[in-house]
């Protein structure tokens, strides 16, 4: 496919000062055209959001590094049997890689039991660190639900899109061979509804465009990030929105680190349109289904070895 480096996706400024509008005026649905627009035609948007501070961003990724940085055995007791919920790294196929995970990650019972798997005693500031982080971004997630519902004039009949809890991932990509240009994670479409995603200064993240092209995506300021587009979202809208694939393509010499704070459908939640986003023109698209099903078929033997796990889940006659 040919690479397209100079596009970019649209950047919405979601500032709290930018969402000081009301609920219902005008300004407001400017803004819920936009995230719906930009979510249609990228699945994805470049999001500036000025809640969380550049200093707090910095401690942020400190705190991710002290994690990576740790040896390999003591990373390893991060389990969860949940596919991608724990750690991962070792993989043949993408050597670069590796992540862990904190699921419930704004639950503080959760940031403490997973430092005190990893550290001895704990790690209180990783944990204050982190809780200080993920509180807005959930916050905001949940803000961008409400703007996709109303952008869909279905205010009144829906809180939120589905519920969900934040899983953490914090993931490092190592710097390549000299002079290659590698795979740090292979091409994909997210499980989750969606997806936060935050980044150093090291670029990697291309998403692919509905025409085939590559676009390489680094975030325009400081105090920027990216939302994308999962799978359960797009099936929740009728394919009306963009579950994107993107992948993370290395190249230089200093390792990558981010974050994703990705938004994952409590269990035992089933994904389906609200019957507003159905009708003659756009019959449903896809058959309702078990949201932990889903995942777990998605990263089965089964489900790894075909292009879209969605659409051979959906129409397989699961339920």
């Amino acid at each position: 496919m040919a690479m397209a480096s100079q596009n970019q996706v649209p950047i919405i400024n979601l500032s709290r000062t930018s969402l000081h509008c009301v609920r219902g005026e005008q300004e407001w649905h400017n803004l819920c055209k936009r995230v719906r627009e930009a979510c249609e035609t990228f699945g994805c948007f470049e999001v500036v959001y000025d809640q969380i501070s550049l200093q707090l961003r910095d401690e942020t990724f400190e705190m991710v590094r002290q994690v990576f940085s740790l040896p390999s055995e003591t990373k390893k007791k991060n389990f969860n049997p949940k596919p991608y919920h724990g750690y991962a790294g070792g993989y043949p196929v993408i050597p670069l890689y590796e992540s862990l995970g904190i699921e419930d990650v704004t639950n503080y019972d959760s940031l403490r039991s997973f430092t005190e798997l990893l550290w001895p005693h704990g790690h209180h500031q990783f944990s204050q660190t982190i809780s200080s982080t993920l509180k807005p971004v959930e916050e905001l997630c949940k803000i961008i639900q409400k703007m996709i519902i109303d952008s869909y004039g279905l205010k009144e009949k829906l809180g939120l899109i589905m519920e969900t809890k934040t899983l953490l991932r914090m993931m490092k990509y190592k710097a390549p061979p000299s002079g290659e240009y590698m795979d740090g994670l292979k091409a994909h479409t997210d499980k989750p509804m969606c997806t936060l995603l935050f980044e150093d200064q090291v670029s990697g993240l291309e998403i692919e465009t509905k025409d085939g092209q590559w676009i390489q995506l680094s975030p325009s300021t400081t105090n920027s990030f990216f939302f994308i587009v999962g799978d359960p979202l797009m099936a929740w809208s009728n394919g009306k929105l963009h579950a994107v694939k993107h992948r993370v393509m290395m190249k230089g010499d200093k390792d990558r680190h981010s974050f994703g704070a990705f938004a994952v459908p409590v269990e035992g939640t089933i994904i389906k349109p609200p019957k507003e986003l159905v009708d003659g023109n756009q019959p449903q698209l896809l058959k309702e289904f078990d949201y932990m099903d889903f995942i777990i078929f998605s990263y089965s033997k089964e489900g790894m070895t075909i292009e879209s796990a969605k659409q051979m889940f959906a129409f397989a006659g699961n339920n």
